[in-house]
C-alpha cells in the first residue's frame, strides 16, 4: 500500500531528496517550503501524487493549514518529515539574542508545530511515521556551532520522549543524523553567522569560514542515498529510533559514546556517593 508523505522545506538538498525518493517508490508527497513557487521545477510531473504547499514552520497557524489541506487531498498522512531548519555558526558569544531566537524558532519550535498540527490525524489513524532530521551536531557539541547543536540537542530530547509518548497509538518516532551531506546547508542560504564580532573569537571565525567554503557541495554524504535509506525505514516493520547517516557521522558519534562511558565510568564512585540519607 502506498504511503503519504509531508515533507518540510521539501524545494532543495535533503528535502527535495527524501521526496523524489518517495515518489520513486510510488508514494504520494506533500511538499512544503516558505516559498511554493520554489517547488514548480523539482516536482512539475506527478501532479495526481504531489501537493504543493506553503508552509512557514515558524507559525502554527501555516502548520494547521498545510495539514488540513494534506488530509483534504490525499485522506490520510502517513510518513512526516520535518527537515526545515538552517544552521547558525559561530561562538556562542559572537550571536545576539535575535540570533538565538530565529535558530530556535525555526529548528526547535518549528518542528512542535509542524508535529502539533499532524499528531491528531496519525492518532486517528492509529499508525504513522514521524522524521525529525537532527545532525551529527545534535549527538556532539561542536565549537563554532554552539546555536546549532543546542537546537538539534533540543529535538534529539523532544524527539526520545515524543517516541515514549505515541508508541501506544502506533505512531513511530525515527532520529535522523546525518554526517556532511552534498548540499547548500554551508551557502548563505542555509547558513549565517553571528553578527557581534570580538576580537578574541577572529581566528575561530575565519577558521569556520574558510571551512565552509572549501567544503561547500564538497561533502561525502550523497543526499539522493539518505533519501532511499528514510524510505527503506519508513517502509521496516521496526524502525530505529536513531538512523546516523554517513561514516563519518557514524565513527564520530560511537567515539563520543565510548568517551561518554569511559568518563561516566571514571566517575562512578562519585556518582554512586550521593545516594542515601
Amino acid at each position: 500500500m502506498s504511503k503519504v508523505w509531508m515533507i518540510t522545506g521539501a524545494s532543495r538538498g535533503l528535502g527535495a531528496h527524501i521526496a523524489q525518493a518517495a515518489l520513486d517508490a510510488g508514494d504520494q508527497v506533500v511538499v512544503t517550503a516558505r516559498r511554493p513557487e520554489s517547488l514548480d521545477t523539482l516536482f512539475a510531473n506527478d501532479l495526481d501524487r504531489v501537493l504543493k504547499l506553503r508552509l512557514d514552520v515558524t507559525d502554527q497557524a501555516h502548520a494547521d493549514a498545510a495539514v488540513e489541506a494534506a488530509l483534504t487531498r490525499f485522506g490520510r498522512i502517513d510518513v512526516l518529515v520535518n527537515n526545515a531548519g538552517y544552521g547558525q555558526l559561530g561562538p556562542f558569544e559572537v550571536n545576539t539574542q535575535a540570533d538565538v531566537e530565529r535558530q530556535f524558532q525555526t529548528n526547535v519550535f518549528g518542528v512542535f508545530n509542524v508535529c502539533r498540527a499532524v499528531l491528531p490525524a496519525m492518532r486517528s489513524q492509529r499508525s504513522g511515521h514521524i522524521f525529525n532530521l537532527s545532525s551529527m551536531g545534535g549527538v556532539i557539541g561542536m565549537g563554532g556551532a554552539a546555536l546549532y547543536s543546542a537546537s538539534k540537542f533540543a529535538v534529539e530530547g523532544f524527539s526520545e520522549s515524543l517516541a515514549h509518548e505515541v508508541a501506544s497509538f502506533g505512531i513511530r518516532v525515527t532520529l535522523v543524523e546525518p554526517g556532511v551531506m552534498r548540499t547548500d546547508f554551508l551557502d548563505g542560504s542555509s547558513m549565517a553567522f553571528g553578527t557581534n564580532p570580538l576580537p578574541d573569537y577572529a581566528a575561530l571565525v575565519e577558521k569556520l569560514h574558510s571551512s565552509c567554503a572549501a567544503g561547500n557541495h564538497q561533502q561525502t554524504g550523497n543526499p539522493a542515498k539518505l533519501g532511499l535509506a528514510l524510505v527503506a525505514i519508513a517502509n521496516s516493520a521496526t524502525p530505529p529510533l536513531r538512523y546516523v547517516a554517513g561514516t563519518d557521522a557514524y565513527t564520530q558519534i560511537s567515539a563520543k559514546l565510548k568517551r561518554m562511558q569511559d568518563e561516566i565510568g571514571q566517575w562512578r564512585d562519585l556518582s554512586v556517593s550521593t545516594d542515601g540519607l
